[in-house]
């Protein structure tokens, strides 16, 4: 294992963090404090419980997925874009490092930034509303994991795109609605029945399902089939990454 070659990208891609600072971190904690006090004011005078949870601090953990899943996949993206984009790509394909190597790199890098942020928008939570945590080890477990598959999709979608116009196409165009369409704001079993078969589909429901039981012990489903589904969706980009190294796709010309 080389783990000099591994510590290299990644601190690389931490060092990039720091230098934007502002837009990497500040933003994200500034754009998530606007929604406690926009929906927390608005909804949550209309809205006062949820499942026997005040709605500012039932809102909490879908706001932190939302916030992990859209940075998870803009800091993996980017990360490896960009070397495509000014063709240093090739000197990180030609040194002596293997595929999993340079994956862990830039995917321990922006899972590790996302995890960061959502621990500070947890705490910049603490100021607005009273938040208990009832199982701990699997909130944090959840975060972790959450952010490690949604940096591998990031990951992929860095490969596959061939301009920065497609950067932002899947974030915007189909894993913010789903974040939004997931119960980040409220409950599924609010919605009418057949809306909740629907909503079933949503993959993103049983990520926020799953971190929202962590925080209250209560979830639209089942924390088994939330910690399934996640495990299915990595293992599923896990084998997109093995086949795009294998068959060299976006990578090589």
């Amino acid at each position: 294992m080389n783990w000099r070659g591994i510590w290299a990208i990644y601190h690389f891609e931490m060092a990039r963090t720091f230098r934007t600072l502002l837009q990497s971190i500040v933003s994200p904690v500034i754009s998530t404090s606007l929604y406690f006090v926009v929906f927390g004011a608005a909804i949550g005078s209309r809205i006062t419980e949820v499942d026997g949870v005040p709605y500012g601090a039932f809102i909490v953990p879908g706001l932190i997925m939302l916030s992990l899943l859209t940075q998870s996949l803009a800091n993996a993206s980017f990360g490896i874009y960009f070397p495509k984009f000014t063709g240093t790509i090739y000197e990180i394909l030609s040194a002596p490092i293997s595929p999993f190597e340079i994956v862990a790199g830039y995917v321990g890098a922006a899972a590790t930034k996302s995890v960061v942020l959502g621990l500070i928008i947890l705490a910049t939570a603490t100021l607005f509303v009273p938040i208990r945590i009832e199982h701990p080890l699997w909130m944090l477990g959840f975060l972790i994991l959450t952010a490690l598959t949604f940096s591998l999709f990031g990951f992929i979608i860095g490969i596959w795109a061939d301009g920065f116009e497609k950067l932002q196409l899947v974030p915007l165009l189909i894993v913010t609605p789903l974040a939004f369409l997931g119960g980040s704001f409220y409950s599924i079993r609010m919605l009418p029945e057949f809306w909740q078969d629907v909503s079933l589909a949503n993959p993103v429901v049983y990520l926020i399902s799953g971190f929202r039981w962590s925080f209250y012990g209560t979830a639209d489903v089942g924390v088994g089939v939330s910690l399934a589904m996640t495990m299915v969706f990595l293992l599923g980009c896990l084998g997109a990454i093995v086949w795009i190294f294998r068959s060299g796709y976006r990578l090589k010309v």
